[in-house]
């Protein structure tokens, strides 16, 4: 298992009613297939079936943490104070802020929190490019960390990134960075075809776990197929 990395939505965390009389936040932590901004001489981008085996796993130890502080603690899977739901947009959250976090359910009340992230290790991924011969980085597979409802949404580190295409491409990680730095990763890619990037719109297209995997690998290995 990789190191923990951590990216950011630009869709909006939000109060939400649930009925009853505990203080609802939510959004979306992570969404599908839409392509990164630029990380440093690569984009990336996350695979529908990324979550299938922490859901199938029932969301083990998952948390939501204010900013990823480990003091800030808002609820967890274990609990059933955080629940998180996959569905053809991304990953959903819902948590229940306690009292003693009061005032981060005001901060995403008044707009002043706006942004989510979530925190993942890594277990498989794969790079091509996309249909302009830039570096792409597709997350198959991992296991969900936390989720985050962000004022500062600044989680631009991607060593992990760049590590996982130094092994795969069996070169030092010292030049592979040098290359991300100098915008010349796509040397690392070899001959793959570029990349067609199907950008379904929200809620479309089949997400089961099962199937998802067995899509993406039949995809791959057509792309690797001389």
């Amino acid at each position: 298992m990789g190191d923990a990395e951590r990216r950011f939505t630009r869709g909006l965390v939000e109060v939400r009613a649930d009925g009853g009389p505990s203080r609802q936040i939510g959004g979306y932590a992570a969404k599908f297939n839409r392509l990164s901004q630029n990380l440093g001489g690569f984009v990336e981008r996350l695979d529908p079936a990324f979550f299938a085996k922490s859901e199938g796993d029932g969301w083990p130890d998952v948390m939501a943490r204010y900013n990823h502080d480990d003091n800030r603690l808002l609820g967890t899977t274990e609990a059933e104070t955080l629940r998180l739901l996959v569905d053809g947009t991304g990953l959903d959250y819902s948590v229940a802020v306690p009292a003693s976090r009061e005032d981060v359910y005001e901060l995403v009340q008044r707009g002043d929190v706006r942004r989510s992230s979530f925190a993942f290790r890594t277990f498989a991924d794969d790079w091509s490019q996309t249909e302009d011969g830039f570096p792409l980085r597709t997350l198959l597979s991992g296991a969900l960390v936390d989720v985050a409802p962000v004022n500062t949404p600044a989680y631009m580190d991607t060593s992990t990134g760049l590590r996982s295409l130094a092994e795969k491409a069996g070169a030092d990680l010292a030049e592979v960075r040098a290359a991300a730095a100098s915008g010349e990763l796509s040397r690392f890619l070899g001959a793959k075809p570029p990349t067609t990037i199907d950008l379904a719109p929200s809620g479309q297209g089949d997400t089961h776990p099962l199937i998802a995997i067995r899509r993406r690998r039949a995809e791959l290995e057509l792309r690797r197929t001389p």
